[in-house]
């Protein structure tokens, strides 16, 4: 079973774990395999908006990206202040609390997307080069709980999809840098090789959501593009890890499957993400026909942000047909259409407006600018609400995921 499936050490590059005859999660024919040999149906949810912060879900809108974030939060509290806030997110919005309610409802994996900064000396969140800290972090609490983990670079080197979510300067140009493509691969490797005895984890996404609809003339190039990463990113972590999982996203919003010119590895999932259309058999039958035609898993790594009734009836064809799943997203403030709920502090609406208004000039900051006093109250309410212990369920999205509501 997954919580003794592995043992760990302190070493002096990191900790190490397992050792090369401990058996990982891994790929046969169409089904994900447990390291005791007992297949399983993936179900469980993103932990979205914690390394890699989202303007819709910290409701500025417009300022949309990681890096959008931090600039608003710098002119509206300035660097100590932000840096400060960062530190105590990173440690509050997901906690062990986190990770153990998620089991007890029933969820055996999580998808943890993450930002290729936080593996360079760039400054990312008030931090640099802190990735395998909080890796390392969710790891060890997943081991505890007995909860699987997908590791997402959700922001990558140049920028994969070209637009806020890759945290790019919105168009994909890694695509067309080399020094981006070796960085992305260098990074993988890095991970591959300490992680690549590791049980709790089930595998790599590559790259989440690969090049946006903007550039649908350009799909044929790109997908070829995408393929020959996919193709490089494979076999460089096969140098250092031949065991686990390989999760590659389809293109457009990982939603085109026609990017997979061939088959690279046996130990691959095939992902789509899918948020918003009419729910039935039609919606999902493009990725069951490629899952039977190849013998391979197929998995939708997002999706949700809908109604309850809607949740129930999605839930209930993904799991009727057998596909591998985790919900957009397991937190967020003031919402329904997710896991779990957390009240937005009552000088939030300022942040927001301000996010809102033309800060195209220095001259527009100033004239713009809140309370900095009510601001900062704003943003510590926000570190104080969005901890476990402050956070409600949305029961009705629970129940229609087929959870167990506390």
């Amino acid at each position: 079973m997954l919580s003794s499936c592995g043992t760990y050490r302190e070493l002096d590059g990191g900790i190490d774990y397992g050792s090369a005859s401990t058996p990982v999660v891994k790929t046969k024919g169409t089904q994900i395999i447990e390291p005791n040999g007992t297949p399983i149906t993936l179900k469980g949810t993103n932990l979205g908006n914690w390394l890699v912060p989202e303007g819709y879900m910290f409701k500025t809108n417009k300022v949309a990206s990681p890096t959008k974030i931090d600039e608003l939060f710098n002119e509206l509290v300035g660097s100590d202040s932000t840096t400060a806030f960062w530190h105590k997110y990173l440690d509050r919005y997901v906690t062990h609390d986190d990770i153990k309610y998620l089991k007890r409802i029933g969820c055996n994996h999580l998808r943890l997307p993450f930002h290729y900064k936080m593996f360079t000396d760039d400054l990312y969140m008030g931090t640099r080069n802190k990735g395998f800290e909080y890796f390392d972090r969710v790891i060890n609490w997943c081991r505890q709980e007995g909860v699987y983990v997908l590791l997402d670079m959700h922001c990558a080197p140049g920028g994969q999809t070209g637009d806020n979510i890759d945290d790019s300067y919105g168009y994909p140009w890694l695509y067309f840098s080399q020094a981006a493509q070796n960085q992305l691969s260098e990074i993988w490797v890095r991970i591959a090789n300490r992680y690549r005895n590791e049980p709790v984890i089930i595998g790599y996404d590559v790259v989440n959501e690969p090049f946006a609809h903007y550039f649908k003339d350009e799909v044929k190039d790109y997908n070829h593009r995408l393929f020959l990463i996919y193709k490089r990113a494979v076999a460089d972590i096969r140098t250092v890890d031949k065991k686990h999982a390989i999760f590659l996203n389809g293109s457009v919003w990982a939603g085109d499957f026609g990017v997979f010119e061939e088959i690279l590895d046996d130990n691959i999932v095939y992902e789509f993400h899918k948020y918003w259309f009419d729910v039935n058999q039609e919606a999902i039958q493009q990725y069951v026909d490629f899952r039977d035609k190849h013998n391979v898993p197929i998995y939708i790594g997002e999706t949700g942000e809908n109604t309850d009734e809607w949740i129930k009836e999605f839930t209930a064809l993904l799991d009727k047909n057998q596909i591998n799943w985790a919900y957009w997203p397991y937190k967020k403030m003031d919402n329904t259409r997710g896991i779990m709920n957390f009240t937005q502090p009552a000088d939030y609406p300022l942040i927001t407006k301000y996010a809102d208004s033309d800060r195209s000039s220095f001259e527009n900051i100033r004239k713009n600018m809140p309370d900095r006093v009510k601001v900062q109250k704003a943003l510590n309410g926000f570190l104080e609400q969005c901890q476990y212990k402050n956070c409600f369920q949305n029961k009705g999205y629970i129940d229609g995921l087929g959870l167990k509501v506390e």
